[in-house]
């Protein structure tokens, strides 16, 4: 068979050479994710995906390599750029969306809002410790009935003297059955509020979500608080209001966006793969046109996603990036990245649907990451308005 001749280089994704817009310190926090990926998650992920777990020790060794707040600065963290916090995500979503969904709560939907919105003491008792892995966080938003609407939650926290007591539910919190601390956001006298809660509090509870299809290799919980006191300084000081949470969703969708790209990379790759060594009719697959134009769909979208993502993480860098545009990349990275499983199990066929490969898997998770930190819907309605200037709900 010959040797196709591609353009990328060494690696048939990079079709566009986007590698050349990197740096080298982004090649090189890339690589090592990858190297991670491929040595430590790679081997064990669909034994996690079946089982239906993750293990709580891999915390420590993302921390070891600077993945938690990595882009956020002090307090233990890397202090990168975006664009590597970025190319971070696509490595670890590469793996598989749990992993990435792992790096992204703790980093941008638990670290971040104590480091944006918490008081120095706050940073100090927290930061260091969630950066190195020693400290597991979530982030409680999400209500059973109050899931794009966020203003609609019924958790609420109530003075009692100079505490706060704390009661209500959320739902669907990735980590929560692992975590040793929760931000919790809670409507109160003020508006809503920000609140960091230990989970050995008396008071609170976490129950693990079973018989998930999807994001298996991740721990989702409900978060129960039921009668949880909380001392005046459990309250983040800097932020009142719907905010303080939506700030905090921009910056795990950011991370959504390029990840996105890698589990889109990773279905296309195998499928790539698959086609070249299957033989029908006495010729690989891949030579047949109606497989060629699958093949080429989905490389096409994944250099697409790949070029948007590196556009709004430049974008991100500078100070420019709006949360609009954030919403751009989640929304069209997100539903490509699915259309490309979807694509690449077709031409695995029956193989496709086993974990054997890792194309069912990608296309489970993605089925989860099209409605998570924001619904599909939900951001295509963000764009009509920013498009036409009328907001098609409150």
């Amino acid at each position: 068979m010959s040797t196709a001749i591609r353009p990328g280089g060494e690696t048939p994704h990079d079709f566009l050479q986007i590698d050349a817009l990197l740096d080298d310190e982004e090649r090189l926090i890339r690589d090592t994710v990858r190297e991670f990926v491929g040595d430590r998650i790679l081997p064990n992920v669909a034994d996690w995906f079946e089982e239906g777990t993750l293990p709580k020790e891999l915390a420590k060794e993302m921390g070891a390599l600077g993945l938690f707040g990595m882009h956020l600065d002090g307090y233990g963290c890397a202090g990168t750029n975006a664009v590597s916090y970025g190319l971070a995500c696509t490595e670890l979503e590469a793996g598989d969306s749990g992993i990435r969904s792992f790096v992204s709560v703790q980093g941008s939907l638990a670290m971040y809002p104590i480091w944006a919105f918490g008081s120095e003491e706050q940073k100090q008792r927290w930061l260091p410790g969630m950066a190195a892995g020693d400290i597991v966080g979530c982030f409680g938003l999400t209500e059973a009935d109050a899931g794009s609407d966020p203003s609609s939650m019924k958790t609420r926290a109530r003075r009692d003297g100079s505490d706060w007591i704390l009661d209500g539910t959320k739902m669907w919190i990735t980590n929560g059955g692992i975590a040793d601390v929760a931000v919790v956001w809670a409507q109160t006298d003020g508006g809503i509020r920000g609140f960091i809660v230990p989970t050995d509090t008396p008071g609170f509870s976490a129950n693990n979500i079973h018989h998930k299809l999807s994001l298996r290799a991740s721990i989702t919980s409900e978060l129960v608080f039921d009668g949880v006191r909380l001392p005046d300084d459990a309250v983040l000081p800097n932020v009142a209001g719907l905010k303080g949470p939506l700030a905090c969703l921009n910056e795990a969708r950011f991370g959504i966006l390029f990840g996105a790209v890698g589990a889109g990379r990773a279905s296309y790759e195998s499928a790539l793969a698959y086609a070249k060594d299957r033989i029908q009719f006495g010729r690989p697959i891949a030579s047949f046109q109606l497989t060629q134009r699958k093949l080429t769909e989905m490389m096409v979208k994944v250099n697409q996603s790949m070029l948007l993502s590196v556009h709004l993480g430049r974008k991100h860098d500078d100070g420019t990036l709006t949360s609009e545009q954030i919403s751009f990349g989640k929304m069209e990275n997100v539903r490509s990245a699915l259309e490309v499983a979807r694509e690449a199990r077709s031409i695995l066929g029956a193989n496709g649907i086993t974990l054997e490969y890792p194309v069912i898997r990608h296309m489970n998770n993605l089925e989860s990451v099209i409605t998570y930190e924001g619904t599909n819907e939900v951001h295509t309605l963000v764009l009509g308005q920013a498009i036409t200037g009328i907001p098609a709900f409150n």
